[in-house]
């Protein structure tokens, strides 16, 4: 019997290639145009922003063999992603190969199966308050500081343990980059968002933040819901899972059993102790007192001493113990201090990579690995993460295609002066939609604000909606989008590293965005038919 031959999902590649043609064809069809732009100080930082007035037509740049070289553009623009996806999987190969994470896997599921003696905890479903729990954790981070590339990182630990728990590796990655973008979508205190859109829109910073506030918990209740109910559809069936063949790998990679891991505690792990907690005291000398921002907020106390000290007592106990508990330590602290340096110092992509790839190779240090193993363990990593890596370069080429062909300021001013005879509340509507049709082109908050908000905040004042419903239409339009353009390296990173096909995740995660996009509207109504505090 011929049987009908399975279709094939396009390979990830092939589809973001083609989105770099289809955006070569938009400069053919499209004039090109631009806005002047002028030095703008916001929140301490110089940006560039254009002069609404200033709108010109320009000579036009169709791109033609310009979809080839744009590869190579692409990745060198996006290379500080490259080399952190890079890093954090080499450094997360000689992690895994001590097997530090997997002991911490069984040790999370175990502590799950004792909850579940409580008859409270056992009716309400124990997995699914730590869906609920990491979730709203990483939602949180989202929020108050912009947590996203941050987010490739954790992917690695979350896609194995959803696995592990009987879940897939869409709602691993639903456990820290979903969660994430929920915040950064709802953010209350976002420097990178709210901070330089009410700064360019002349606003109190971070003012209007009670209906925000409220905000954020309606998205997260929708979408955490939304992942609550696909989670336990998975585990009810785990063949209902769109990427259960791709699962494969991770149910393979952590099927080893917990009795074949071997507990021991090498002097090299106690000399790797020594050495980090050597300069962890120098640093708490060097900076005794830490400042952490929080929105406009900022407390200064001692948290590298404190830090300092607790590290040492952990790390003892736990060397006491095995020194798989000592790396998981490392990881732990690892993570504290990529949140400090995020909130307190402003570290970005390298900081965070060189912390990771420390971590990395002190737990092979720890493990007495010789250094070609760590090497060679290492090198395996950056193989294995490969591929992750490629589709953030040719991502990236879709952005260097645009803003060669000078469309996006044209597109802009096309929409804008378009809006001019529109009601208060179509509008407003119609700025969430423009920020939501950039944000598939343009991911980065930051530069879309400095290229939106000067238009939008004045072209509210003459349609008299408060400017604050315009930063709100631009925060919506900045977030959700986030989870399914594959212009964003962030997206395409983490997709990567859980290996699902982009195909299989546009599919999964379509109607949820599209859930998410209707909310953003119903959440919009009140900004122009309500007062609200700060609006």
């Amino acid at each position: 019997m011929n049987k009908q031959k399975k279709r094939a999902f396009p390979n990830t590649y092939v589809i973001v290639f083609f989105i770099i043609i289809f955006a070569a064809l938009l400069t053919w069809f499209l004039p090109g145009g631009t806005f002047d732009r002028q030095p703008v100080v916001v929140s301490g930082i110089e940006r560039q922003v254009i002069n609404p007035e200033s709108f010109h037509f320009t000579g036009n740049s169709p791109q033609t063999w310009e979809i080839f070289s744009a590869i190579f553009d692409g990745f060198v623009d996006k290379a500080d992603i490259i080399v952190f996806i890079l890093l954090i999987g080499g450094a997360f190969w000689i992690m895994n190969k001590t097997r530090a994470i997997d002991m911490g896997i069984y040790a999370f599921l175990r502590f799950t199966k004792r909850m579940e003696h409580n008859r409270l905890l056992r009716y309400m479903g124990v997995d699914n308050l730590i869906v609920v729990f990491i979730m709203l954790m990483f939602s949180i981070f989202g929020a108050v500081f912009g947590m996203s590339e941050e987010t490739i990182a954790f992917t690695i630990i979350f896609v194995p343990l959803a696995v592990k728990m009987g879940y897939d590796s869409i709602v691993g990655v639903s456990f820290c980059f979903v969660a994430a973008g929920l915040g950064f979508t709802g953010a209350i205190l976002n420097p990178f968002t709210i901070g330089i859109a009410q700064g360019l829109s002349d606003l109190p910073l971070f003012s209007g933040i009670e209906y925000r506030f409220i905000c954020f918990i309606i998205i997260n209740v929708i979408g955490i819901g939304y992942i609550l109910r696909y989670a336990n559809k998975v585990k009810r069936d785990p063949k209902k899972s769109l990427v259960y063949e791709e699962d494969a790998y991770w149910r393979e990679s952590t099927g080893q059993e917990e009795e074949q891991i071997s507990f021991q505690t090498p002097l090299s792990a106690w000399l790797v102790f020594g050495a980090i907690q050597i300069c962890l005291i120098i640093y708490a000398v060097i900076y005794p007192q830490s400042t952490i921002h929080i929105g406009n907020l900022s407390w200064t106390f001692p948290i590298l001493p404190v830090l300092a000290g607790l590290f040492l007592l952990t790390s003892a106990l736990s060397l006491l113990k095995t020194v798989q508990f000592f790396i998981l330590n490392l990881l732990a602290f690892t993570i504290i201090f990529l949140i400090v340096g995020v909130m307190g110092y402003g570290w970005y992509v390298m900081e965070i990579a060189t912390l990771f790839f420390v971590m990395g190779l002190t737990s092979g240090l720890a493990m007495n690995y010789s250094l070609n193993e760590i090497t060679k363990y290492f090198l395996d990593g950056v193989k294995d993460i490969l591929s992750a890596a490629l589709i953030v370069g040719l991502a990236g080429g879709i952005i260097i295609i645009l803003k060669n062909g000078k469309v996006i300021d044209t597109l802009l001013y096309y929409v804008a002066s378009g809006m001019a005879d529109w009601g208060r509340f179509t509008s407003v509507s119609m700025m969430y939609v423009i920020q939501t049709f950039i944000n598939l082109f343009m991911p980065s908050g930051s530069a879309k604000a400095a290229l939106t908000m000067p238009i939008m905040s004045q072209f509210s004042d003459l349609i008299q909606v408060s400017r604050q419903a315009t930063v709100m239409a631009f925060q919506f339009g900045d977030g959700f989008t986030n989870m399914i353009t594959p212009t964003s390296g962030v997206l395409m990173g983490v997709l990567g590293i859980a290996r699902i096909p982009y195909s299989k995740w546009v599919k999964w995660v379509f109607p949820f965005i599209l859930i998410l996009f209707i909310l953003g509207f119903l959440l919009l109504i009140p900004t122009v038919t309500m007062e609200l505090s700060g609006f």
